[in-house]
């Protein structure tokens, strides 16, 4: 019984590691941020962080959904970022009041039909409890994002409309990375449209030691155009495209196979989705009313000291970024900022040709003195060396070398010496030392019995 026992465990765990693979052969798009989430979710216990929300049910039931993981960021560290220090700023003629008016469900209804977008954005009670976060805890995090989507959302729209992708969606970064370049998640999402390496890479982002091209503003969204365009393809509801952007296809495809398998409904399968994706879709609706009714929820929007016109020049030569704000008078922490795919400042342009984005007047300024941007502290900025010389002067220290089993070569004072010794040989040579010596008790073969001496011929061993 224990060993059938056994079999059956065996099988079961084989089952159970082959399954995901089976399902991966028929999904048509690779992994995506929260693939890693487990789509198992745990009922006996649920630990409550201080960011999730939770929303009373019918019932009286408690449900607890998972706030997105951008938008749970300590706001007041981001605030403290270089970026924000460099071009952020409060604005000083917005004289709202700081305090948070309550309003009807009927005036959230009718707010959020009168956007002019394709999407469905409706509205319940969960919807209402993320509107409630981003107008109340979070109003310096809107703040923030108000300020930096005037630089990045033209950059959303043209990738969005160059997919033929709905531009209400240029809202999904707010979601996903609080519109920073460099978010990092937990399990290595990177960039304003969060992406995983294997997901960037099969959509062209490119991913080195110098580069990152998921931080790329323009690349990371006309990848991520791309993207939402292929899950619409799969599934022909934005609401499941989006679901399946944060959790991926296949935990989309099983909430929908447990769901009955025919109704293909973000908010019928809402049940079965992993717990940070059940608050996806409305985290996303909460953050569409918000970003287009700040006014009235008296937030201000910080003012953006980032140049409004912009332009990229290429380069066919290695340069650090800090000779170019040191011989052009540029700030570097605007420059990095506007190019936040070179990880350590350094742009490869000896690789392929790469672009610098840049003001305007900035660019004129480079073209003019470009020889002198690259001259400017190269042997510093620039350490990785293209030749080098090999020291051959002869070592005055000693350096053993093995010759045979107890031979050994050493040097000292430039001169070239040959010695034999037992000490770091091999046990064979070691034995073959002691009989030749005469040192020990037992020769080699002393052992052997006078019957296998007369098999061998007396202990010896002719050449034939």
């Amino acid at each position: 019984m224990g060993k059938r026992n056994m079999i059956i465990s065996k099988v079961t765990g084989t089952v159970k590691w082959f399954l995901p693979f089976c399902l991966l052969a028929f999904m048509p798009l690779t992994v995506t941020a929260q693939d890693v989430i487990d789509d198992e979710e745990e009922e006996e216990e649920i630990e409550v962080e201080d960011d999730d929300i939770i929303v009373i049910e019918d019932n009286g039931e408690e449900e607890v959904i998972e706030f997105p993981e951008a938008m749970s960021y300590d706001m007041d560290s981001l605030l403290n970022l270089y970026m924000s220090k460099t071009y952020l700023d409060e604005d000083a003629n917005c004289r709202m009041k700081d305090e948070n008016p309550t309003f009807t469900d009927e005036e959230y209804i009718e707010r959020l039909s009168r956007l002019p977008y394709i999407m469905e954005m409706s509205y319940n009670p969960v919807v209402r409890n993320f509107i409630d976060r981003y107008s109340g805890r979070l109003r310096k995090s809107v703040s923030y994002m108000l300020g930096a989507s005037n630089f990045y959302m033209p950059i959303f729209e043209e990738a969005l409309e160059a997919y033929g992708v709905p531009l209400e969606l240029k809202y999904l970064p707010v979601i996903e990375s609080a519109l920073n370049p460099r978010a990092v998640s937990r399990v290595g999402a990177t960039g304003l449209w969060q992406f995983m390496l294997a997901t960037g890479k099969r959509y062209g982002l490119k991913v080195n030691t110098l580069v990152d091209e998921r931080r790329d503003p323009v690349k990371s969204s006309y990848a991520a155009a791309h993207y939402l365009s292929d899950l619409y393809k799969i599934y022909g509801d934005w609401n499941l495209v989006i679901a399946a952007y944060n959790c991926g296809p296949g935990n989309i495809n099983k909430a929908i196979h447990r769901g009955g398998g025919e109704n293909k409904d973000y908010w019928h399968i809402y049940p079965y989705l992993p717990a940070e994706t059940r608050g996806y879709v409305p985290a996303f609706i909460a953050a569409n009313y918000i970003m287009n009714y700040y006014c009235e929820h008296n937030i201000c929007p910080m003012r953006s000291r980032l140049p409004d016109r912009t332009d990229t020049v290429v380069v066919n030569k290695n340069i650090h970024l800090q000779q170019i704000a040191s011989v052009c008078g540029i700030d570097i922490e605007e420059l990095r900022t506007l190019n936040p795919s070179y990880r350590h400042d350094i742009v490869p342009g000896a690789t392929e040709p790469s672009a610098i984005r840049m003001n305007l007047s900035d660019i004129t300024k480079f073209i003019d003195m470009g020889d002198s941007v690259y001259r400017y502290r190269a042997d510093e900025l620039l350490t990785r060396r293209a030749v080098v010389e090999i020291n051959s002067d002869m070592p005055t220290y000693t350096h053993h070398k093995k010759r045979g089993h107890h031979g050994r070569t050493y040097y000292k004072h430039g001169k070239k010496h040959r010695r034999h010794s037992s000490v770091g040989t091999s046990k064979r040579g070691k034995r073959g030392a002691a009989v030749k010596h005469g040192r020990g008790s037992k020769k080699r073969g002393a052992a052997v019995s006078s019957k296998k001496k007369n098999k061998r011929g007396g202990g010896k061993r002719r050449r034939r």
